[in-house]
């Protein structure tokens, strides 16, 4: 496992003072990037071996949002490698070991040259010490698309929202679906699907359908096929 202390930070609070979902996620993302560079198989290893690690899917289960000023300690551990695919869960947590966000997400090993999946390399999965899965509850990898979405106003990919692997960041995605949530909406549960890669220039045609306590948002291309699919559940 590897872990690191922080305290929540003014440009990470929404405008009640609570950090952002987004935030608690590039915590997530940090954290398991630190770990890579600490076990010394981080980003100038992956572009030494022209590979990286993308995000298939991943869900969140906040149980309570922390408020600016809280201290925090974001953790992370990988419990399983599987052919092209690692399987990573991360906990935030408050002072006294509270539980405040956990997760489990799935990530898939691609060759950048080639462009597909590639085996994890035996000195990567020997890099890291395993720990036991999260009792958390794990459902389907795949996010369903509502059979009517609404169509919302299109708005192209900018070069803030592109990371080190040339296409939008997994954090990102979830940024453009938090607008389509009504005033007030507290997530509980978040599910995010990602299809395929947006990189600077494209164009993201967003649909969004809210049903009882849920809300759906699909990123996808002009022809509707989707680079990413969030499912937001409201926190009961």
């Amino acid at each position: 496992m590897y872990s690191f202390d922080s305290r929540v930070r003014y440009s990470e609070v929404d405008s009640k003072g609570y950090i952002k979902m987004n935030s608690i996620l590039d915590y997530f993302q940090d954290c398991s990037s630190f770990q890579a560079e600490e076990v010394e198989v981080g980003l100038d290893y992956m572009a030494e071996k022209h590979m990286a690690w993308v995000l298939t899917c991943w869900q969140v289960e906040f149980k309570r949002c922390p408020s600016f000023g809280e201290k925090i300690t974001v953790s992370t551990w990988p419990y399983d490698f599987k052919g092209f695919f690692g399987y990573r869960n991360y906990t935030l947590k408050g002072e006294g070991e509270e539980l405040l966000a956990c997760a489990n997400s799935v990530w898939v090993l691609l060759d950048l040259e080639s462009g597909k999946p590639v085996r994890v390399l035996q000195e990567m999965a020997d890099a890291y010490e395993f720990c036991p899965r999260l009792p958390m509850e794990h459902t389907s990898r795949k996010v369903a698309l509502p059979k009517e979405m609404e169509a919302k106003e299109p708005f192209p990919v900018h070069k803030y929202h592109i990371d080190t692997n040339q296409h939008v960041n997994n954090g990102k995605y979830i940024c453009m679906a938090q607008e389509y949530l009504p005033q007030g909406f507290q997530t509980g549960k978040m599910k995010a699907e990602y299809r395929k890669a947006a990189v600077y220039g494209d164009m993201i045609y967003p649909y969004a359908r809210q049903e009882a306590g849920k809300i759906t948002v699909s990123l996808a291309d002009e022809q509707g096929s989707p680079y990413a699919v969030i499912e937001l559940e409201e926190r009961k």
